[in-house]
Parts: structure tokens; sequence; C-alpha cells
């Protein structure tokens, strides 16, 4: 029998599966990167069909379940760890993410220990600017290294949300500080430029910066100061490590309510903040500093009753204690004459010559306070203002900082860029945050404006309350909070 010579261009060349498997996934990744990049949800939605109906069809990639013995054990863990991750940093990145409240900034309105469901989509999910990074981990794993690669680093861009950032709302952001951090972790929650202005005035304890000093003279002696509290800082690595920078979706996440949209004037009087003009309401549960005269000790099953914390209550000072009170836990005192004699009110004037170049703009010397401040103008996107000497301070790290400018004053003259300018156009919106905890809430009042690109998401309701001061059957559980809803809590 003769056997007929086979036509090779009729036999199919065998498929190189590991070929086939990187071609489609970067198909994939670039249809998903595209999508994302022109701010659609498209993507999002059509790449999972993608996968499906094509590259499953044409990808073996289950190859493991034939084989036996440790192989196939090893091979399902890792699938599924593998399948994890990747929903986990689709869910937190575009969805939703977890939060707890770690400090009482906002207390009362939210407690230390709150649970939050934060809703990304409310305002529209950020395109991740550092996509390589560890799911659920903000900037550093447990074993001290980063959880984020600085490589690729992608522009700020944000899809489409439900809405946009409203009065009042509560609101969780990347803290704008936080681009400059210390690398010793038990340092890492101070402030970095705050605590160079403090070692600068300690370092130069005889250089003050007076009103009457001309603006550039003035501008001079609060460079030196945070130089001079720069270089200290530089020289105690033993105790500070150095300084690290963070891409801005790596800075930490703050929560606060929105006191101030772009375009409003604010200004606070006597605690009050105006906003062109009007008084905005202050929240149901904000909390002053007050000291209480006394003339027996509050119990702790008074303070409990009343909501005040056992780190809160400490001890009296000769019969005063000094305390966070709301309007309802001051009621709750008075009713009970035979402990309480007088309540009066913390009205912060020592701020006014102690905080120097703590209070926001640092380098500002206004003269602002915790209970009055200002007033100024909040940026919004393509709208302009006229800078001067006066101002450049308040202005000053949102158009170096934030808007990636370089910003010179030389000789009474402000440079933008090189040249010579007396007016700003700004790329972005901004907003103004502090926490209902008034007299103690590191906001808006320290650091200044928080950038639309610094925006995360919008909390929707407290999921868990867990009360460190508690035992587990003795009211851990806060169980009156749980599903309750943020909008709620005005």
């Amino acid at each position: 029998m003769t056997m007929k010579p086979v036509n090779k261009k009729l036999v199919p060349k065998p498929v190189n599966k590991k070929v086939q498997w990187i071609k489609f996934a970067i198909v994939t990744m670039l249809w998903l990167l595209f999508c994302l990049w022109v701010q659609s949800w498209l993507g999002l939605i059509v790449v999972p069909f993608i996968y499906d109906a094509y590259i499953t069809k044409k990808i073996r990639w289950t190859w493991w379940k034939d084989k036996e013995g440790p192989t196939r054990w090893i091979m399902s863990w890792v699938d599924a760890i593998i399948f994890a991750l990747i929903a986990v940093y689709f869910v937190t990145t575009f969805l939703f993410q977890n939060y707890a409240i770690p400090s009482a900034s906002l207390e009362k309105s939210l407690l230390i220990g709150d649970y939050l469901f934060v809703s990304k989509i409310s305002y529209g999910p950020r395109v991740p600017m550092t996509p390589l990074s560890m799911p659920m981990v903000q900037h550093t794993m447990p074993w001290g290294s980063k959880s984020y690669f600085e490589w690729p680093s992608w522009e700020y861009r944000r899809v489409k949300g439900l809405g946009h950032v409203e009065l009042n709302d509560i609101v969780v952001f990347n803290y704008p500080s936080g681009d400059s951090v210390f690398v010793e972790p038990f340092h890492q929650a101070e402030d970095y430029y705050t605590t160079c202005y403090a070692y600068g005035r300690q370092v130069l304890q005889g250089v003050e910066v007076y009103d009457s000093l001309p603006a550039m003279e003035k501008r001079a002696r609060f460079d030196q100061i945070y130089k001079a509290g720069r270089d200290y800082v530089m020289a105690n690595k033993q105790e500070y490590g150095g300084v690290m920078w963070r891409p801005v979706d790596r800075r930490e996440n703050y929560v606060k309510r929105c006191v101030g949209l772009p375009g409003d004037n604010l200004e606070i009087k006597d605690r009050i903040i105006y906003l062109n003009g009007k008084a905005n309401k202050q929240p149901d549960n904000v909390q002053y500093f007050y000291y209480v005269n006394t003339k027996a000790d509050i119990t702790e099953d008074l303070a409990y009753e009343l909501g005040i914390s056992p780190d809160d209550l400490g001890r009296p000072d000769k019969g005063v204690y000094y305390l966070p009170l709301t309007q309802a836990m001051i009621d709750g005192l008075k009713k009970h004459p035979e402990i309480v004699t007088d309540i009066k009110i913390d009205d912060m004037s020592y701020d006014r010559d102690e905080q120097l170049c703590s209070i926001y703009p640092h380098n500002g010397n206004k003269h602002w306070t915790k209970d009055n401040y200002g007033p100024l103008w909040i940026p919004a996107k393509d709208k302009s203002i006229e800078l001067n000497m006066d101002n450049i301070a308040i202005y000053e790290r949102p158009i170096a900082v934030y808007e990636g400018n370089k910003l010179e004053v030389k000789d009474n003259k402000i440079f933008i860029n090189g040249k010579e300018t007396n007016s700003y156009t700004f790329k972005m919106d901004y907003y103004w945050m502090m926490g209902d905890n008034r007299h103690n809430s590191l906001d808006s009042r320290y650091w200044g404006f928080v950038p639309e690109d610094h925006i995360v998401g919008k909390p929707i309701f407290i999921w868990l309350s867990l009360d460190k001061d508690r035992g587990l059957f003795d009211g851990k559980i806060r169980w009156n909070r749980i599903f309750k809803w943020v909008d709620n809590i005005k």
C-alpha cells in the first residue's frame, strides 16, 4: 500500500498554550486599562464577559485538576488565593472598602471602634495611581516594607460616580500632609511639616517673626525656621529614621466632615463656621473642651452613662476636670448639682501665640486659632485668584505641591514656572475638612485644603462598633450602632 505524502499546509501547528495565555492576558489588561483611562465603567463590565466567553475557551488554565497527589492539592490552594486576591483588589479599588475609626476627631458622631462600609462609587473610584500593590494594605507590610511599587505611576483620573461631595458629608480621604513621613514607625503619625517648624523654633529661639517685618524678611524667617527644624530631624536619624515620600493613594486614610466646598469663602468666628457670610449648621454632636468645676468626683458610671470615655475623664486638677463635651453631655452633667458646680468652655485664646507655625498656613503668620480662623477662599477648578504677598502662603502648597508647579517668591514678586504672575487658575477642586470634636481634631485648620485627587469615598453605614474600654460581655459590642446609616449622623 502506497502512502501519499502529507500536505504540510493542511496540518495545524501545535498551539503553544503559554504564548496564547500571555497574548490574551496582555490584550485583556490593555482593554481594561483603556476603559479606566477614558473613565468609563464599560470596561469593568465587559472585561469579565471577554474573559469568560473567549479566553477561558482558548486556554485550559485548570490543567492541574487532572493531576494527582500534592500537585493538585497545592495548586487548588494557589488558585483560590490568587482568585481571592484579584477579587479583593477589584472590590477595594473600585467598589467599597472597610475603614476603622482610629481617633476621636469625629466624636461623638463617629466613635473610636466604629467600622465603616465606605463606598467608592458614591464620588467615583479613582484610577489607581500605584496599581501594583498588595490588596487591603495601605502602604506598609507587617514586616515593614512597602506594600506597593512606585512604578508604574499613573496620573490622577476618576471614573464618574453616583454624585459629588456635598456640604456636611462625612468623607474618607488621603491625608494631604502625608506626602512626607518619618521612616521610624513610632513617629509616622506625627505631621512632618509641623514637627519641622516646632523643632526649628526650638533650635532658633532667638529668631522671632513679627508682624512689623517686611513681607520678604518675614518669609525668609519662616524659611529659616523650617530649614533648621528639617536639618535637626535629618541629623537625628536614630530617632526618626529619616524621611520617606508617599504617593497620593498610599497616604494615610482620614475621615472628617466636609464643611467647605470649592469656591466657598470660609471663616470661623467664635467656633461657628461661616460660608459666604452665612453660618453653617453645627453637627448635632459637635464637641468642645470645657472646664468642669466639681465638689465631688465624677463617677465612672455617670461618665459611661453620658458617653465620657475613661481616657477623657482622667483625674481632676483641684476639683476641675478638662473634658470634651457635647451639649447633651453638658445637660446631663447639670442634672447633678451635687457633683458639678460650673461648666465653662475653653476659648482657646492661648493658641494665638503658642500655635504659631502649627495652624495652616505654617508660614503665614496669620495668628489664626482653632476657634477664630480665616477668612479664606477655597480653590475651585478653572477658577482664578489674585496672588499677592498677603495670601501666597495660603495657596502656595496647592499650586506647588498638589498641582506640580514651580513657585518662587523673589523681591516681593511671585514666579510660577519661571514667569512672573499675580494670578493663578486652579486645575482641581478643593475641600475644607474638619472633625466634629472641634478642639481635638487634626484637620484642615492644621494642614489646609484637601484636593479632589485625595478623595477616597463616602462612608455609608457602620457595620460593627466595638468599645475598647468594655469587656466582651460588658458592652464591648455597641449593638445600637450596628447598621447605623452615616447620612443620619448630622
